[in-house]
């Protein structure tokens, strides 16, 4: 298994590898279009400001106002892609996982409006500032090198 941190990671006194939680004071969660994406279906997001110590594991996109959810499928990192995109103006939920658990995150309103456009970034209105609860000794004793 090839894994690759999303975040920065510092090492602990003992060559433990942490990740360290990353924080954007005044800003919510935002979505870039890729520029790859072709309205209307075909639709690629890369996350932006993603606070706290968390990994996006699941995203699924709507129309604005229904419950019939589409997933999306992740490409690298944190980009994720769909070629059934609805119609806008879409939502966005996501799963989200600090440690051993994950939730349902989720904007209340259009985070992109029906003429979405590729290259342009839209706020979700969400922020995430989690922090993963399963220790990393000696991380968790904040003993940084």
């Amino acid at each position: 298994m090839n894994w690759k941190p999303e975040g920065p990671l510092k090492f602990c006194q003992r060559r433990a590898m942490c990740r360290v939680p990353c924080e954007y004071k005044h800003r919510n969660l935002s979505v870039r279009v890729e520029e790859k994406s072709r309205a209307p279906a075909e639709l690629t997001i890369r996350f932006l400001y993603q606070g706290g110590q968390t990994d996006i594991v699941a995203v699924d996109v709507a129309q604005v106002g229904s419950s019939n959810w589409k997933f999306m499928a992740r490409d690298y990192g944190p980009a994720w892609s769909t070629s059934q995109a609805p119609p806008g103006p879409l939502q966005l939920r996501m799963v989200v996982t600090g440690g051993y658990d994950g939730k349902w995150v989720w904007a209340d309103r259009e985070v992109l409006p029906r003429r979405w456009r590729a290259g342009e970034v839209y706020d979700t209105g969400v922020q995430i500032a989690d922090i993963a609860q399963e220790g990393c000794y000696p991380c968790d004793t904040h003993e940084w090198e």
